[in-house]
């Protein structure tokens, strides 16, 4: 026997479990242990209209999608379909090239959990956990003017970093609890078992004075110490 559909509001979910639905906005902590998404239109208004062609541009998009899910949230977005139920041109090319971007990197959002970070300035963060190594998922936004990006608060030895678009790797050191790498893109960093942090204390002091080509020569040599 086929069943009825049932509606739900928020405030019937409410009783029953821990859930936040704020439409068309996307709030400044999430909501912490709790369960919630995002209700937001691809233009301005629910479903279609004729006149509304204020739509999204595909990188606000996708700066909503990695902001929420940085906040531990889902990101649920309306199109409007017309009477003859066709997706509007303007929203396909929208989603498609999300969803171009989610083919490559959609690891970094898909079964993420909420950023460890109070606030980054340069971006946002999402993270995997998998037994005593976390991996994070590092969004680049806004590239700083001096071509570091910096991620306060950490102590953990690095035991790679890539970009996730092809894997490539990318230079990066740890002093005094601040992370530093290069290139504008995501990054993946996975933290575990690693060299002392004299070690990486030295490599920040290069940095500062020798760039990012002295990161490589002592990298390639520390690769060959170990590897001897």
């Amino acid at each position: 026997d086929l069943r009825p559909l049932i509606a739900l509001s928020t405030e019937s979910l409410e009783r029953r479990v821990a859930i936040e639905t704020p439409e068309q906005t996307i709030p400044a902590n999430g909501f912490p242990g709790k369960d919630w998404e995002t209700c937001m239109t691809i233009n301005d208004t629910w479903g279609y209209k004729t006149d509304d062609t204020n739509f999204k541009s595909a990188d606000t998009l996708l700066h909503n999608l990695v902001d929420i899910a940085s906040k531990g949230g889902n990101y649920l977005l309306n199109v409007g379909p017309t009477a003859q139920g066709i997706i509007p041109a303007p929203e396909v090319e929208r989603l498609a090239a999300v969803g171009k971007w989610m083919k490559t990197n959609g690891e970094a959002v898909y079964g993420t959990s909420a950023t460890p970070f109070k606030r980054l300035t340069w971006g946002r963060c999402t993270q995997k956990k998998d037994g005593a190594d976390t991996t994070l998922y590092l969004h680049v936004f806004d590239w700083p003017a001096d071509g570091k990006l910096r991620v306060p608060g950490l102590h953990n030895a690095v035991r790679s970093a890539y970009l996730l678009d092809g894997k490539r790797p990318v230079a990066a050191v740890v002093a005094l609890g601040v992370f530093f790498w290069f290139l504008p893109y995501i990054y993946v960093f996975v933290f575990g078992r690693g060299l002392p942090w004299w070690v990486y204390a030295l490599v920040a002091l290069v940095v500062a004075v020798g760039g990012t080509h002295a990161v490589r020569e002592i990298r390639r040599r520390l690769t060959a110490s170990t590897k001897a």
